[in-house]
């Protein structure tokens, strides 16, 4: 199981809310950034919940085997005083009878032979000593065996009651495990059907790939745009139109149009103010395609500018400004479940 890959998922679609800095009002920005803020905050609450989860079930365990033991080693010394118990009174029922027999001979010898009288009154009374010492020695016994079992209930009874929240921390943590690799495989369902969609692009500037639980769709400037320009030619058309009927049949999934540029200032007095200005423009310009090609649900789609501030290589070259220019569509399944767990938690 890969914790930390589900908090990124988490993360990085709550980020996607950081969304349209230039064509949105100041107000609706704030909110945005609000919500991301508490998603990641929830994000940070589900790490911690599952590692304490899983560090309360370890611990739990060791608690459990220490209590079976200890319950075992109760039983036995139950055993033993119960075997205890019946020897002392095998013995004390002996010197019952015993004494029994020495008051028969009492009363008979009363009549005459002092001295076999005073042996056997003498006799009589180590007897009869003894007899109460294996009386007390029995009375210990019974008080440690109650105790020893008074021990043994009480032990059960806490085996029991963490046997209970060992199990629930169990389901919990099951639960986070289903839902996680469920994500999982909807991600690599949605990378596969993508590819299928776009296969005649790869390498012709475009790359599909998986990371942080998302499925990543990187289109290089060349497949979309002319330099400088925010208006996508054919050839992109064509593959946002296939990407958008991958869409249409996902609807379980949210959409983040990224625009990236290179550093490469605008002069002064272009129609484009900056680089901020052109990569949101353009990640707009494909939401629209998207829109006008397929029935997605425009809540879904999130279109952000990234300008110059995320470059893939932060070299001067121009290779390195190549591959800056580019534009990212993450695919994000939804995690309305995780968010339930952990409002439940």
């Amino acid at each position: 199981m890969n914790y930390k890959r589900t908090i990124k998922i988490t993360i990085t679609l709550l980020t996607a809310s950081l969304v349209i800095m230039g064509c949105v009002p100041a107000r609706k920005y704030e909110e945005i950034v609000e919500r991301r803020n508490n998603c990641e905050t929830r994000n940070t609450e589900l790490r911690k919940i599952n590692e304490n989860l899983n560090t309360q079930n370890n611990e739990l365990t060791n608690l459990r085997d220490q209590l079976q033991q200890q319950v075992a080693q109760l039983r036995t010394d139950t055993t033993n005083t119960g075997n205890m118990f019946r020897r002392i009174m095998e013995n004390y029922n002996r010197l019952a009878k015993t004494y029994e027999i020495l008051l028969d001979q009492n009363e008979q010898l009363m009549a005459g032979k002092d001295l076999e009288t005073r042996q056997i009154l003498n006799q009589l009374q180590g007897t009869q000593e003894d007899l109460y010492m294996r009386e007390d020695e029995l009375r210990k016994a019974t008080e440690l065996m109650n105790r020893k079992e008074n021990d043994l209930n009480a032990l059960n009874e806490r085996l029991q009651r963490f046997a209970s929240e060992l199990s629930a921390k169990e389901s919990r943590v099951n639960e986070l495990e289903t839902i996680i690799a469920k994500q999982d495989s909807t991600v690599k369902a949605l990378r596969s059907s993508v590819s299928k969609a776009l296969l005649g692009f790869e390498g012709q500037g475009l790359t599909i790939e998986i990371k942080n639980g998302k499925v990543y769709v990187s289109m290089a400037e060349s497949l979309l745009f002319a330099t400088g320009s925010t208006s996508v030619d054919p050839r992109g058309v064509n593959a946002l139109k296939e990407l958008a009927k991958v869409l249409e049949n996902n609807p379980d999934i949210n959409v983040l149009i990224e625009g990236h540029t290179d550093d490469v200032p605008f002069r002064p007095g272009s129609q484009i103010k900056d680089n901020w200005d052109l990569s949101v423009l353009r990640a707009t310009a494909i939401v629209r395609i998207i829109l006008q090609n397929s029935s997605t649900d425009p809540i879904r789609l999130t279109a952000a500018g990234r300008g110059e501030f995320m470059p893939l290589d932060p070299g001067k070259t121009a290779e390195a400004r190549r591959k800056n220019r580019r534009t990212e569509i993450i695919l994000t399944p939804k995690i309305d479940q995780l968010l339930q767990i952990i409002e439940m938690n």
